[in-house]
Order: structure tokens, then C-alpha cells, then sequence
């Protein structure tokens, strides 16, 4: 009978061989008595243990060889039972590792890398339309939200002494008031660029000073992003950026880079640049002092050739891939030449074709042995034991 090599030890093979030979070889030409004794000065307990196992009770020469013939079976099953023993055990071992590699080919596909930020929506232009004079808010013209163009009045208000004048008039008669309100007229409030108005909160009737807003008009909103000084030279005007709002966060809004500052801020203890972006069409539901997360586009390729970020290996000799050989069918290495990558997949410039069986291990994650949960707000035990009484 021949045992392939693989599915069992070749040490272990040749001893029971060795054991089964000369075991077969004796039983055929000496007695009971003769093959035990034999066995005996020997010292094989192997054979020893066979041997009284099959003659023990062996009353004649007849049995003898009867019991020897049984012996030769059951050497021969035993050495098939390891057999296949040690068969079963290799064969699970080569599933196992089977069942743990995943094969995959390189495909073509497309990448888009970006950077992630984050803004503010702020009117581009923000101003802020405040009295020449002391005075009293008459009348206000237009509501948050309405559209102004440049010469518009907004509001009417009185001087200090005009609010007095008229206070007066309004305690003798009607026609004291009306002919005040002719000879001393109201300072008009004029809106200088066409815009949007953003705050109008005064209230007819309330006292102003010179540096009080009564109007806040906006030419535009824009998106204000805050970009890290080891990005900003990825950025350039023109630049295409995707936005979306924290309160709305389905809503994608095209928009492109407008204006970037040559000045820097710190931003807890980190050095960003302030970049202005605007949008060809903003939704209504976009206000000023809305938190935004802005990508920027950086880099895109159509059409390349892509593999999983898994499969690509990287090491002082470069980046590489296991590749199934089709003769032995094991893997081997495979050095290639990777681009550019967006975290998820990466391109492969040279060294692979889609053609290519690229092996992948499975990860496995498991909890370590004995590792047992704990209560971080429990102070630890002395001798970090588990529980256990007082002694």
C-alpha cells in the first residue's frame, strides 16, 4: 500500500511500518511463546502490547496462528486509523486556509479624491446701514428677506430735535402736527447696493444712535470655508466644491472656489485659510449663520485601472500584490506601481492586468482569551483577581 507523503509524517510512517514488518515477519516463524518472549527482550512496547493483546488467550499452536493473523488486522487498522487521522487533520488545515484567502481581479473604475472642510454660509458683502443723526425710527419699509435695489428708501427716521418739535405739535392740535411734519421733513434711509435685506428688527418708535444699524442688507451669501495650511495649495479659484448643511444634510449644492485669503488665522492652536466660495443657485432654505461641510475637488481619473485599498501591500522594496501563479497555483508576489487613491480604492499604473487572480487574507477580529469585561468607574481589586470572599 503506498501513503502519499502528504497526509502523513514521514517519521511516524516509517516506525509503524517498521513495527507492522517485523511484527508480520515473526508471528510467521516462531511459536507464541518464542514471538512474545522475543517481543519481550526487545522492549517494543508497541508490539508487546499487540502481541498480548492477540494471544493472551491462546491455548494451542493453531490459535497461535489464528490470533496472529488478527494481530496483522489489527496493526493494519490502526495504521489506517492514524492514516486518516492525520488525512482529515491536513485536509481541514488547507480548507481553513482556504476558506481565509479571497480572490479578486483589478478592474476599471474611477476615482475622485477631495478635501474636507468645513464652513459657514455669510453674506459676501455685509452692510450695515446706520443714521447720520440722533434721533427716532418713523417708519420702516421693507421686512427681512425682501429684495432692495441701490437707491431705495428703506426707512424714515427723525433727528432729536425733530422728534421733539413733533412730540409737542402732537399735544396742542392737528394742524400744529401737520404743519411741523411739512416744515421739518424726515431723514430718509437709503439702501447704496442692490441686495437683500438680512436684518430689520427696528421698530417704529425706537430711539437710534450714529452707530446704531437700523438696516443690514446683503449683496450675496457665500460659503466661508476654513482650510489647513497643509491643504491650501491643493486649492485654487475656480476650483469645483460640493456643500451640504448640517441642517439639511440630502441637499448638495454646487458651488466653486471665489476668493482665497492670503492671511492666516489660528484656529485652535491650528493655522487655517479662509476661502470664499459661491454658488450658481442657493436653495431657500440657506441663511446666514448655517454650519456647512465643503469637499473640495481635487483629483479625478475615469476609466483606470482599481483595486480594493486591502489588496495592495506596501513595504521598503515598494508597493506589491499576491498573485495566484497559475502553474503551482501558490501565490507569489507581484511588485506594482500605484496612483492615486481615495481611501477606498487605489489606481494601479503598472505591473497588473485585469487578467490577474490577486489573493486577499481575510481579517479576522476576535476578543483575547479570558478577557473579561470591566467596570471602568469600579475601582480594581488588589492582585487584579476576580471576585472572591473577604478573607
Amino acid at each position: 500500500m503506498r501513503i502519499n507523503k502528504y497526509f502523513f509524517p514521514n517519521f511516524v510512517l516509517d516506525r509503524l511500518l517498521a513495527v507492522y514488518t517485523k511484527f508480520a515477519q515473526r508471528v510467521a516463524s516462531l511459536g507464541f511463546a518464542e514471538t512474545l518472549r522475543g517481543s519481550i527482550l526487545a522492549g517494543n512496547r508497541n508490539r508487546r502490547q499487540i502481541l498480548h493483546f492477540s494471544f493472551l488467550c491462546a491455548p494451542n499452536r493453531r490459535a497461535i496462528h489464528g490470533n496472529a493473523k488478527f494481530g496483522i488486522i489489527i496493526v493494519t487498522v490502526l495504521v489506517l486509523a492514524v492514516v486518516i487521522f492525520f488525512g482529515v487533520k491536513k485536509f481541514q488545515n488547507t480548507n481553513a486556509e482556504k476558506n481565509n484567502i479571497k480572490i479578486i481581479h483589478a478592474k476599471n473604475g474611477t476615482i475622485q479624491t477631495v478635501i474636507s472642510t468645513t464652513g459657514t454660509v455669510l453674506p459676501k458683502n455685509r452692510l450695515e446701514l446706520k443714521p447720520p443723526v440722533n434721533g427716532r425710527v418713523e417708519k420702516i419699509l421693507v421686512a427681512e428677506g425682501d429684495k432692495v435695489k441701490a437707491g431705495q428708501i428703506v426707512a424714515w427716521m427723525s433727528s432729536t430735535d425733530r422728534a421733539a418739535l413733533l412730540d409737542a405739535a402732537r399735544g396742542q392740535s392737528k394742524e400744529s402736527l401737520d404743519y411741523w411734519n411739512e416744515v421739518y421733513k424726515p431723514i430718509a434711509l437709503v439702501a447704496p447696493i442692490d441686495g437683500e435685506v438680512i436684518v430689520a428688527t427696528m421698530q417704529p418708535g425706537q430711539t437710534v444712535t450714529a452707530s446704531d444699524a437700523v438696516i443690514v442688507l446683503s449683496d450675496q451669501l457665500i460659503f466661508r470655508a476654513q482650510v489647513d495650511e497643509t491643504d491650501i495649495g491643493k486649492i485654487a479659484v475656480g476650483q469645483e466644491a460640493n456643500v451640504t448643511m448640517d441642517a439639511y444634510p440630502d441637499a448638495k449644492i454646487e458651488s466653486e472656489v471665489d476668493h482665497i485669503y492670503y492671511e492666516s488665522k489660528t484656529v485652535n492652536n491650528v493655522t487655517v485659510y479662509s476661502v470664499d466660495l459661491k454658488a450658481e443657485e442657493l436653495p431657500d432654505f440657506c441663511r446666514s449663520g448655517m454650519n456647512v461641510n465643503v469637499d473640495f475637488r481635487d483629483k479625478y481619473k475615469e476609466d483606470i485601472l482599481t483595486l480594493p485599498v486591502d489588496a495592495v501591500q506596501k513595504d521598503k522594496e515598494g508597493s506589491f500584490v499576491m498573485v495566484k501563479d497559475e502553474e503551482t497555483g501558490k501565490s507569489v508576489r507581484r511588485a506594482i506601481t500605484t496612483g492615486i487613491t481615495d481611501d477606498s480604492v487605489i489606481e494601479i499604473v503598472s505591473g497588473l492586468s485585469s487578467d490577474d487572480e490577486v489573493v486577499i487574507k481575510k481579517k479576522k477580529f476576535s476578543l483575547p482569551k479570558n478577557a473579561g469585561g470591566t467596570n471602568p468607574f469600579m475601582p480594581a481589586r488588589p492582585g487584579g483577581g476576580g471576585g472572591g470572599g473577604r478573607h
